[in-house]
């Protein structure tokens, strides 16, 4: 009888394709873009359309430059486009966003080969370009369910090219919405800056000012909770992230709850919900160990927290997901699990 010979494992093949699970987190991102609409109207549509189109469109024309079959069809640079959207203030200026979502897809996926390659989450490269490009917009907050939302755009939407949002005229607009305690700020600037906590119901349910798709922390859960019952989400991630934000916020709020704000004031306000669940999720540019998922989270709810906190920005979620994408190789090599029927080297013992 021979003796048997160690071979190259039978690896299981899943029937899940890219294009299967790009599109389904597609689906999982309807209802938040549903309800951006909603809550923001025609600008907040023409936001998502431009995004997306731009970010398919570059995706198409950095293929055909390389010579290669166009990857459009996977539906990564319409999630891309999506999200860059619904990170965006619901009445940025379209051309800003166009330019943001350009850079979104070369700067941040086609540099490094496309899908598969890229280091950092595209969308997030996108979105910190525009928070370093475009400074006013990106932090000009336009209030919720506005009266004629459906028949005007925000004053800011249409900027022409290359031109600075007049804001005087923003003003104006919101001033004749004749909105009683509206301030133009967002509930993690009010916190930092005047103390004043928003009511966690309406944080959760989404009706705040807000990103175009952060409001609403309930459909963001529903959304992660459909991907992760088709098992196309690791629920490790957004565990890790949001139990490290609450564990340490709640630290802080225990020593003082006059100054810091409450755990469950932390998970809903501003984009922690939407970054734990589609971006710090992204396949590429996070761990694929058990353990490294876990370090990855943690690591990323508590650089939240920290610079929610104690940083010059009130928001500290897109920052956070970009180091832990950094991180990620490291994290690979350092919990990389021992190889079946490996066996350690002996030191030799010298005579």
């Amino acid at each position: 009888m021979s003796a048997p010979t160690l071979k190259t494992s039978p690896h299981l093949r899943g029937m899940k394709s890219v294009d299967v699970i790009m599109r389904n987190v597609v689906y999982a991102l309807i209802p938040v873009s549903l309800f951006s609409v909603l809550q923001f109207g025609l600008s907040a549509l023409a936001l998502i359309l431009v995004c997306t189109t731009v970010c398919i469109g570059t995706e198409h024309f950095f293929c055909l430059r390389a010579g290669r079959e166009t990857t459009v069809a996977d539906w990564s640079a319409a999630i891309t486009g999506l999200l860059m959207a619904l990170v965006l203030p619901p009445g940025f200026p379209l051309w800003m966003a166009a330019v943001a979502s350009f850079v979104a897809i070369a700067l941040g996926k086609q540099i490094f080969g496309g899908l598969g390659f890229n280091l950092f989450n595209p969308a997030l490269i996108g979105r910190a370009f525009a928070q370093a490009a475009f400074t006013v917009p990106i932090t000009t907050w336009t209030p919720g369910m506005a009266h004629r939302r459906f028949m005007e755009f925000i004053p800011t939407t249409l900027t022409p090219p290359f031109l600075q949002p007049d804001m005087e005229a923003f003003q104006a607009w919101v001033t004749g919405l004749k909105l009683d305690g509206y301030s133009g700020a967002t509930p993690l600037a009010m916190m930092k800056f005047d103390r004043f906590e928003t009511d966690t119901l309406e944080l959760f349910l989404g009706t705040i000012a807000s990103s175009a798709g952060e409001s609403s922390a309930l459909l963001i859960l529903l959304g992660g909770g459909y991907l992760a019952w088709r098992k196309m989400l690791n629920w490790r991630i957004p565990t890790a992230v949001l139990g490290s934000a609450f564990v340490l916020s709640a630290v802080f709020y225990l020593q003082d709850s006059t100054v810091y704000p409450s755990p469950f004031f932390t998970l809903c306000s501003g984009g922690l919900m939407l970054g734990a669940v589609f971006m710090a999720t992204d396949m590429v540019s996070s761990p694929v160990t058990p353990g490294g998922l876990w370090i990855y989270g943690i690591l990323i709810g508590v650089m939240t927290v920290i610079i929610r906190l104690f940083g010059g920005l009130n928001e500290g979620v897109m920052y956070a997901i970009l180091l832990g994408n950094a991180a990620t190789p490291l994290i690979n090599n350092l919990t990389q699990p021992k190889i079946y029927g490996a066996v350690k080297k002996r030191k030799e013992v010298k005579a």
